[in-house]
């Protein structure tokens, strides 16, 4: 089992919070650990719809799941819930795999702030086995703002290109998310 955290950064002006919408269509390219040649570039699942299994299936419940060329079993990738996040970062923790440090809080999921502007901010966990995401593809819509005001944004919300402004009618305030970016770290 490797972890895998979506981290994002943006420049927020009258924003509050800018987070990920848990139950929406997320975009991501996925590559064979195991092999520099295979990839499955743009692939789509819905974290909040876990694949059906037979019972046969050894598996455990997950979002995704493929079979790279030549191997015998499946390659699944399931999105962590904040309780599944805390309970594995913990036991990489124990496991000594994270250097030296006290707590993984840094590695929670949680919604970026203007403090965090410039900053990485992880926003989601991945549990992933004989796959490894590299690379975020926003399609629009999988991201919720909220303005200073509290006025909540949560359709058209699309960071594709990398930048998203409208106004709050409601407090007569421009609202933006600019230069928007993705990394993906393992643990």
């Amino acid at each position: 089992m490797v972890l895998f955290v979506l981290c994002i950064k943006a420049e927020l002006d009258g924003i509050e919070s800018l987070s990920l919408i848990k139950n929406t269509n997320l975009c991501f390219s996925l590559r064979n650990p195991l092999s520099d040649y295979e990839v499955r570039e743009k692939v789509v699942f819905n974290p909040s719809e876990l694949l059906e299994q037979d019972e046969s299936d050894r598996e455990p419940p997950h979002h995704f799941a493929l079979r790279w060329e030549g191997s015998k079993k499946y390659s699944t990738l399931t999105v962590l819930d904040d309780d599944g996040a805390k309970s594995a970062l913990k036991k990489i923790s124990k496991k000594g795999k994270k250097g030296g440090k006290g707590g993984d809080d840094e590695h929670l999921p949680r919604d970026v702030t203007p403090a965090d502007n410039d900053n990485f901010v992880p926003v989601l966990v991945m549990e992933c086995r004989g796959l490894e995401p590299y690379a975020f593809h926003p399609m629009g819509n999988e991201f919720k703002i909220i303005s200073d005001g509290g006025t909540v944004f949560d359709k058209d919300v699309d960071l594709s290109e990398g930048d998203w402004g409208d106004y709050d009618e409601e407090h007569d305030a421009s609202v933006s998310a600019n230069e928007f970016q993705s990394k993906i770290i393992s643990i």
